[in-house]
């Protein structure tokens, strides 16, 4: 298989994860809604968490989960960052803004997280993007504005806090395509498992009465697929595609919340939404009509992610055994100096700069 060839299977590849990853996190906004008819914001997003680090318990009792390594001198102050904005602010903040305004608005305006991340990535994680991709950014800005002209004074408070919400996951989405010493699932797990605690134990002292048990069961199972596989799923796509890129991939989530919202609630039809969708599937679109390609230099550097060996850059042999070219596989590897040229996108190995 070429690199280019490789190139392609790995686009598609985290195409369908970044896909999956918004489809499941998408249901979650209807369902989080009637879920807060017996549990307060911190509560929900504890279990939530809680939830998603359940989901990750049989690949972290393994013992080549590699968990550890998120804590390495390199890794800890990420590590940190993805417990703190990923897993108890941008929750928090987009539980309370749920509370003040219709699911299906909720769901469009979530994708604020997509230019956050954008912004945040050329202004602080040195990100670089494309022609298309700014356009893709710009849809989906036109989106949430159309969302919240079908909003009154209560849908611009929440339009507020989601945006800080956004802005939260934003930071979370850089650190976290940055943390390519650990797999997806330790680093969903961590965060599960941390924030997830914090936030319940917090919503628990601050409830004016005891948990509802019956609510306890269907939000672990709501975080277990769209927590808990749904950030696994973006971690791979993020690792793939860069946090923007894969960012776009994650914000047709809102597609899914919207359709739910109106079955769950049978809300009045609102064209808004329909031309938001519209202006969605067109930013998904337009991100990846352009091929990236140059001569670049790699470092050497070690990291692990899901691999094959076709893209001239895993040549690498694994020691009394044999794996097939292009069988996926994870594990921790080495990487030797390289100079080359292909189409690629900004992953784990191509966060050059360009001159």
């Amino acid at each position: 298989m070429s690199k280019f060839e490789y190139g392609t299977t790995m686009k598609r590849f985290a195409i369908i994860t970044g896909l999956l990853s918004g489809f499941l996190f998408g249901v979650a906004t209807p369902f989080s809604k009637l879920l807060l008819n017996g549990l307060n914001s911190f509560q929900l997003a504890g279990l939530l968490y809680l939830g998603a680090a359940l989901a990750m318990l049989p690949y972290i009792f393994r013992k080549n989960n590699n968990l550890k390594l998120l804590f390495h001198k390199g890794s800890r102050a990420k590590t940190l960052g993805i417990i703190f904005f990923g897993g108890f602010l941008g929750p928090v903040l987009l539980l309370a803004g749920l509370k003040t305004a219709n699911a299906a608005s909720v769901s469009i305006w979530l994708n604020m997280e997509l230019v956050a991340t954008a912004i945040l990535g050329i202004l602080i994680f040195k990100d670089t993007l494309d022609r298309n991709t700014w356009i893709g950014v710009g849809l989906t800005v036109i989106a949430g504005i159309v969302t919240t002209l079908g909003e009154g004074s209560s849908g611009l408070i929440s339009a507020l806090l989601i945006t800080a919400a956004c802005i939260s996951w934003g930071i979370d989405n850089h650190l976290t395509a940055l943390t390519d010493g650990a797999s997806p699932q330790s680093v969903t797990f961590l965060k599960g498992i941390v924030a997830g605690s914090v936030n319940l134990l917090i919503g628990c002292l601050i409830a004016n009465q005891p948990i509802t048990m019956g609510n306890v069961g269907p939000a672990l199972l709501v975080g277990i697929f769209s927590y808990g596989f749904s950030i696994m799923l973006y971690v791979t796509s993020a690792q793939n595609l860069g946090a923007t890129r894969g960012q776009i991939m994650f914000s047709t989530a809102p597609i899914w919340g919207v359709v739910l919202s109106y079955i769950f609630y049978q809300g009045s039809f609102q064209w808004v939404h329909v031309i938001s969708i519209v202006l969605l599937a067109l930013a998904v679109i337009v991100t990846y009509l352009l091929s990236h390609k140059h001569l670049h230099t790699h470092v050497a550097m070690e990291h692990i992610h899901y691999h094959q060996h076709a893209d001239g850059h895993h040549n690498h042999t694994h020691e009394g055994i044999t794996i097939p070219e292009g069988k996926w596989h994870s594990h921790f590897h080495t990487h030797n100096p390289l100079v080359h040229e292909h189409p690629h996108y900004p992953d784990l190995h191509h966060r050059h700069s360009h001159n």
